[in-house]
């Protein structure tokens, strides 16, 4: 299987067509199924052939259907309204943090593999993809962190709406607990954000004491449960 195409120019094209309402998946830059089957509804809507190209009649077509006012992306619209997360297989953890096997194992229907701390960021995604996660939670230590970061997807004219409130709603559990960890939520477009299809959260944390760990385990476990499973 090829790559998919990246870059500015498809993230443009995921803009336009989803105000128009053909649902391309998130904004990500990323040509993958989502915005081939979008593309291919607006051309059959145009009376064009149905080929999921960008030909120059099709460019034509949706600079000619392109509203000159911000309109909200159908995307975000479905993320919103709850629609956009079809899946209901398991929470994939996933991650090189010393913490990874604790969350895993506090965790209700997980999908976890000690092994899969080799695997590489698409790897991840593409299992995730393929069993139809309903999280993915990645982990990792850093030496030049500072307290806990927890990051969800945003990039270009969009973002995961889901995924900042559970990002949110990890920070607050974080913060309520008895151990102080300085605790920051930030959106990008990290590969494990950009390549998952589903609710992706990215947890990067500093070097702790044991005790610190159980207690970031425990908090972070809670919030993920009450999140996806209340």
């Amino acid at each position: 299987m090829k790559p998919y195409l990246r870059g500015d120019d498809v993230a443009e094209l995921q803009v336009r067509l989803s105000q128009l309402g053909f649902d391309p998946g998130r904004v990500d830059g990323v040509f993958g199924p989502l915005l081939d089957r979008a593309l291919s509804e607006f051309q059959r809507n145009c009376g064009l052939e149905t080929n999921g190209t960008l030909t120059q009649r099709t460019l034509i077509e949706l600079r000619r259907f392109s509203p000159t006012s911000g309109r909200t992306l159908v995307s975000e619209a479905r993320d919103e309204a709850g629609f956009g997360q079809p899946q209901r297989g398991p929470i994939v953890v996933w991650g090189t943090s010393p913490i990874v096997e604790t969350i895993a194992q506090l965790l209700p229907d997980v999908d976890f593999d000690a092994a899969r701390g080799a695997w590489s960021v698409e790897q991840v995604a593409s299992h995730a993809n393929a069993v139809s996660a309903l999280g993915v939670i990645s982990l990792s230590q850093r030496s030049e962190t500072n307290g806990v970061h927890l990051h969800y997807w945003a990039s270009y004219q969009s973002y995961s709406r889901r995924g900042e409130q559970l990002a949110s709603l990890v920070a607050n559990a974080i913060s309520r607990d008895e151990v102080a960890f300085r605790v920051e939520v930030t959106g990008m477009a990290l590969p494990i954000l950009r390549e998952t299809q589903m609710t992706t959260l990215h947890v990067e944390h500093s070097e702790m004491t044991s005790e610190e760990s159980e207690q970031l385990s425990r908090a972070i476990s809670r919030a993920i449960r009450n999140f996806f499973h209340s």
